[in-house]
């Protein structure tokens, strides 16, 4: 029987859609090099769409999944884009539907097994799969790094849901049934305030979780800490280092 999926991310919708970074162009031009034919895409997971809108610039026709109906509320609007508030493991789709299946910082919430026996039943013969998230963020203060390491690895980590495990591992984890395929791997690189740096640590459900836990929020602690070194002017260069696994769907 296939558990109830988690939905830990309606309650953050707004910070989410605001101040999660975007995945680079070459990402997107490296998995589509790989596509024969571009008439329909599906992004499982979608969250607030950035994916999917993405994809719908280079594909007749783009689905995308979540359970959340707070995330799509939050997503990108396109015309040929359509959102659907379901289990990425049971989809509403046809078999034999897509060119792309996509799942962007999202597969590790997913029951594995009926996970990917939905997508090679929707997928076309030979479609492409592409799932990928990154890694804690670096920036280019060495000083910042070490308070940022100390922060998600002795403060929060034991916050965060049993699933995390899999980023932390690049999806080595992950089973893959699919006929994968190198990738050279990918950064996303933006410059950010200390405002925008603290929106983005309070995206992370083990900061919520550990409001929920402690009632008292962690980011403030931290935050205090990283102003009291830097000027409140400072930009920092921040660094997403991205890992990918993707492959050919046989059927």
């Amino acid at each position: 029987m296939m558990q109830s999926p988690k939905d830990l991310f309606s309650s953050n919708a707004a910070f989410y859609a605001r101040y999660r970074p975007l995945y680079p162009p070459e990402l997107y031009r490296f998995i589509l090099s790989h596509v024969k034919e571009k008439n329909a895409a599906l992004d499982c997971g979608t969250g607030n769409g950035q994916c999917a809108a993405v994809l719908a610039e280079h594909f007749k026709e783009v689905e995308a999944t979540d359970i959340s109906q707070k995330q799509i509320a939050n997503a990108a609007s396109k015309p040929n884009l359509h959102y659907h508030v379901c289990p990425a493991e049971k989809t509403p789709f046809a078999d034999n539907s897509f060119d792309l299946i996509t799942c962007a910082t999202a597969v590790h919430w997913f029951q594995f097994s009926e996970f990917f026996s939905e997508m090679k039943r929707v997928a076309k013969n030979n479609a492409v799969f592409a799932c990928w998230a990154y890694n804690v963020l670096q920036t280019d203060k060495d000083e910042l790094n070490k308070i940022i390491r100390e922060f998600y690895w002795q403060t929060i980590h034991s916050y965060w849901d049993p699933e995390r495990s899999h980023v932390d591992a690049e999806y080595k984890t992950i089973p893959f049934p699919f006929e994968e395929m190198p990738n050279p791997g990918f950064t996303t690189q933006v410059e950010w305030d200390l405002d925008w740096l603290r929106g983005y640590f309070f995206t992370w459900s083990a900061v919520q979780h550990y409001i929920e836990n402690n009632n008292a929020d962690p980011i403030n602690k931290l935050m205090k800490k990283i102003r009291s070194i830097f000027d409140e002017n400072v930009k920092l260069k921040i660094y997403f280092p991205i890992f990918m696994r993707i492959g050919i769907i046989k059927k």
